[in-house]
């Protein structure tokens, strides 16, 4: 009896595990950390500890968790200025910080959303969308949002 209770117990607790999922932002070492029922996430082990990402994402690929996050040169690899949210050459985005972005040198990531530090896991705090060459793809523009990112050093 002992040991069916506890084959039960363990069976459960795997049950649990399994069905709570990896979702984005999570740890990861490999691809297959992020991916239960398909391939679309992978492990950015550029991050610390990893994160769990989508590449390429759109307004409507993120799961409920994330945000499309856009990122677009370093500033200070910019060289035109400009007032949002146009004045930039056609093959340009004009930033919230007003520069002028190559759009073929864009970068998309679905990221975890959160609206302050306590949302984001150890060594990362919530950044707002808009800042250090980032924007947010949504279906309701001027829409402000966060994402999970490393710790500023």
């Amino acid at each position: 009896m002992k040991r069916t209770v506890q084959a039960l117990g363990t069976g459960c607790l795997l049950l649990c595990l399994w069905a709570c999922g990896r979702k984005i932002g999570d740890e990861c070492k490999t691809q297959y950390d992020c991916n239960e029922e398909d391939d679309s996430r992978t492990c950015d082990i550029s991050q610390p500890g990893g994160y769990c990402t989508i590449e390429g994402c759109d307004e409507t690929s993120c799961p409920e968790e994330g945000v499309c996050i856009r990122f677009f040169p370093p500033e200070e690899f910019l060289t035109d200025r400009c007032e949002p949210p146009a004045t930039c050459e056609s093959h340009e985005v004009c930033l919230e910080s007003k520069w002028c972005a190559p759009r073929s040198a864009e970068l998309r990531r679905c990221l975890l959303r959160c609206k302050d530090n306590g949302d984001c896991r150890d060594g990362y705090e919530c950044r707002p969308a808009g800042e250090h060459s980032s924007m947010s793809l949504t279906t309701a523009p001027g829409t402000r949002v966060g994402f999970c990112a490393p710790q500023a050093r």
